[in-house]
């Protein structure tokens, strides 16, 4: 009787081992490491990096500096070449700014303007929202020393208002 027992406490904790090792294997993202994601500025963003963004949980990737979220709903590459001034829009989003390159819809390409090291966010708009996504990064990114702020004509021009 008490080997038997035994035999049903070994086989519920192998049981138990097993669906626990079935629930954490969820596949890696494949992603490609940025130039510049040994910069140690990546490292604080990185570690900071939420477990869900746009209602999407975190998967690990293989890549230096990236995380994702989601099945490919939203990927985040740290060390990219940071836009210089661009025509793309740029909205601000709690104190960050985000220049939105549209063209390659519905993924589209959300940089934090005028922070170094660079960082892109690639948003699948047909799974997720990229205003939930750059509310959800807005506090890690800002871990990311700002350089420049983006501005609109009136700005940067004395433009004198339109006389009737």
């Amino acid at each position: 009787m008490k080997s038997r027992a035994l035999k049903i406490v070994a086989l519920s904790a192998a049981l138990a081992s097993t669906a626990t090792l079935l629930s954490a294997c969820t596949p890696i993202e494949p992603m490609e490491a940025a130039e510049n994601a040994n910069d140690p500025a990546c490292a604080n963003v990185i570690v900071r990096l939420p477990d869900v963004v746009a209602g999407e949980e975190r998967r690990y990737t293989n890549a230096q500096a990236t995380g994702a979220w989601g099945d490919g709903a939203v990927q985040l590459v740290c060390g990219v070449e940071p836009t210089g001034p661009t025509t793309d829009t740029c909205v601000n989003v709690n104190g960050v700014d985000w220049v939105i390159d549209e063209s390659a819809a519905p993924i589209y390409r959300f940089e934090p303007y005028g922070r170094s090291p660079g960082l892109a966010v690639y948003v699948d708009s047909d799974q997720v929202s990229g205003t939930e996504t750059a509310v959800d990064l807005g506090a890690v990114v800002q871990q990311l020393p700002q350089e420049r702020q983006c501005t609109t004509l009136s700005d940067t021009f004395d433009v004198p208002d339109a006389q009737q």
